[in-house]
């Protein structure tokens, strides 16, 4: 690559990553800019399979990326992204499925129903039918292979809720054993998603009983080991949410790790998973540490 195209793709890639910042606060789409940064920073890994449903439902479908056989970790990393609950497609986040496919882990990023053609718990209930779908079809009782739970903003609500909240699966994937682990980016876990404005009719369904929707009510002894990770300049989801999930993991006796880094704001923080932006921060290496050491525990 020369100098001049790779200066063009530094800052078509910087311009990119500041359109989605600014539509995170936004609460906008930014679906072309995420296809265009994909094509730029894509990274070699094994075998992807698009499109595979694990649902009737049109949302209800995902993709799987396998990491090369020499570098397999036996290890199943369900990524849920962010969006608000309102936008959001799989395809926007290849670079996710590809950095963690390259560092050894299959990864699954699915869809799932969305605002406002589906609310509360609908969303839910897609994130426990795809844990389920993931068991029976990619973990399978030979290979017994972990899963862990990944989200980002929206997505790490959903990964915590699902992990903790025991009822989902229940009823989706009985039998099946339950989350090594959650990786949670710039997730909002104590906020009342039933009061607050740009989730309020989102979560209609739970404005009775608003603890349903809180990943917080539900820490326990029982919780996987849990990454709260977020940037010092996110500007849209607030502070207390890890703050306070990490107090209650803590004093639940849960291995929890409550990390915050510095410069990145709430889109930049999963941007650094991909290859061009970790520089910014460690936030993919310590994620895969993390993993690393919840799943030398027994399981």
């Amino acid at each position: 690559m020369s100098k001049k195209t790779l200066a063009v793709s530094v800052a078509l890639m910087g311009a990119i990553a500041a359109y989605a910042e600014a539509g995170a606060r936004a609460d906008t789409e930014w679906r072309l800019p995420g296809v265009l940064f994909n094509a730029i920073v894509a990274e070699k890994h094994g075998a992807v399979a698009r499109g595979l449903a694990y649902g009737p439902l049109a949302r209800q479908k995902l993709d799987i990326y396998r990491p090369a056989p020499e570098i397999d970790r036996k290890a199943i990393v369900i990524f849920f992204y962010g969006g608000g609950w309102r936008r959001g497609e799989r395809a926007v986040y290849r670079f996710v499925g590809a950095a963690l496919a390259a560092r050894g882990y299959t990864a699954v990023i699915p869809d799932y129903r969305l605002f406002p053609q589906s609310a509360f718990p609908d969303f839910m209930e897609d994130a426990a039918l795809s844990y389920a779908w993931v068991q029976r079809h990619v973990a399978t009782p030979r290979e017994r292979r972990r899963i862990v739970l990944m989200g980002h903003s929206a997505g790490a609500h959903i990964a915590a809720l699902l992990a903790l909240d025991p009822h989902y699966l229940d009823e989706a994937a009985m039998g099946a054993p339950p989350p090594a682990a959650v990786v949670g980016l710039a997730g909002p876990y104590a906020f009342d998603p039933t009061t607050w404005p740009r989730t309020q009719k989102i979560f209609a369904a739970a404005a009775q009983n608003p603890e349903s929707a809180r990943p917080l009510a539900f820490a326990s002894a029982k919780a996987p080991p849990m990454l709260l990770a977020r940037g010092d300049k996110d500007g849209v989801v607030a502070d207390f949410n890890a703050d306070d999930m990490a107090k209650a993991l803590e004093e639940n006796g849960v291995f929890v790790e409550n990390r915050i880094y510095p410069g990145l704001g709430h889109v930049g923080l999963v941007l650094t998973l991909s290859r061009p932006f970790r520089w910014r921060a460690p936030v993919l290496d310590d994620a895969i540490a993390f993993i690393e050491t919840a799943l030398k525990a027994p399981g």
